[in-house]
């Protein structure tokens, strides 16, 4: 069996340097929040916003779902961060079954709550496996949604990007079409659906480069722990699931504690990759849970400010 020069070179990486020891805490993170349905949900959701407000996050946000009771609670959320935190909260806003006013209003509610970061996204139908289909009085699409926030106030804008193309696509090239109409009508950044390759994001990153895109994208990263409910979430998006990695997972059912530890060293992995090959900034999807999305920061060197600035001193 042949082993490749850059194969023999990883391994001797491995064995040299002590893992992580490369990385400088030099990235920027970001956090993505989903607004919660009862009481206890909403505990669970605080507990992990002040777990990782230390870290700094250079904005959170919070996920969007069409129906006003969905909206409400987004909105109260993203206003209560904004307004008890040290955070720069970012709202998710859809084109999903809302007229171009009804959209406008909600985005200027968010410019008077102080909120001043719209992730702008076209938004999946309500109906699982239903087709998108724009309201009639409505934004048509998330590049018509940007032109249309940029038209209200100067916000922040962030849209998504699909590494393995978004189901919806005709191919991968529609796919990135679609990204550049997006950053061409106004946003500043993309932040990717998960994946969980780094190959997937590197080749992705190639693809946009080619296409004279020049607007940063963030790798959206999922800590698994349920391999089954991640299953459901690709499912969705397009994203891949490896074959080895339900394989890490089985037989941990009841065994939640060992889970945490595979689900963060697996991701934990990945970012370091993600780093080694030029990477600094992460979006961390954290299904309201702190402690994966922490430990990863860890051992991306990212510490509490707090601890930082007193080691420093």
């Amino acid at each position: 069996m042949t082993i490749s020069v850059l194969q023999l070179e990883e391994a001797r990486r491995a064995l040299e340097a002590p893992l992580f020891a490369d990385v400088a805490g030099d990235a920027q993170v970001s956090f993505e929040f989903f607004p919660p349905k009862t009481e206890k949900m909403e505990e669970t959701l605080w507990e992990a916003v002040k777990t990782l407000e230390p870290l700094g996050p250079r904005f959170v946000s919070v996920t969007y779902g069409a129906g006003g009771s969905t909206r409400e609670r987004t909105h109260a959320t993203v206003a209560r961060i904004q307004r008890e935190t040290s955070l720069a909260a970012a709202a998710h806003l859809t084109c999903v079954e809302a007229t171009r006013e009804e959209i406008d209003q909600v985005a200027e509610e968010y410019w008077t709550a102080g909120v001043r970061h719209i992730v702008a996204l076209r938004g999946d139908p309500p109906t699982l496996g239903a087709r998108f289909v724009p309201h009639p009085g409505g934004y048509e699409n998330a590049a018509a949604l940007v032109a249309g926030l940029r038209k209200l106030h100067p916000f922040e804008i962030s849209v998504a990007a699909y590494p393995e193309c978004h189901p919806d696509s005709f191919d991968s090239v529609a796919d990135i079409d679609n990204l550049k109409r997006k950053l061409d009508a106004g946003a500043n950044r993309a932040i990717t659906q998960f994946f969980f390759s780094p190959e997937a994001y590197f080749r992705f990153r190639d693809r946009v480069a080619a296409a004279g895109i020049t607007a940063e994208i963030v790798p959206g990263i999922l800590p698994v722990s349920n391999v089954a409910q991640t299953r459901k979430f690709a499912a969705m998006c397009g994203a891949e699931i490896p074959d080895w990695m339900g394989r890490l997972f089985e037989g941990l059912d009841d065994h939640p504690a060992a889970r945490q530890l595979v689900a963060a060293t697996v991701a934990a992995e990945m970012c370091r990759r993600l780093y080694a090959g030029n990477v600094r900034g992460f979006h961390f999807y954290t299904l309201n849970r702190a402690e994966l999305s922490f430990a990863i920061c860890h051992l991306l060197g990212i510490r509490p400010k707090a601890d930082a600035e007193a080691a420093a001193a």
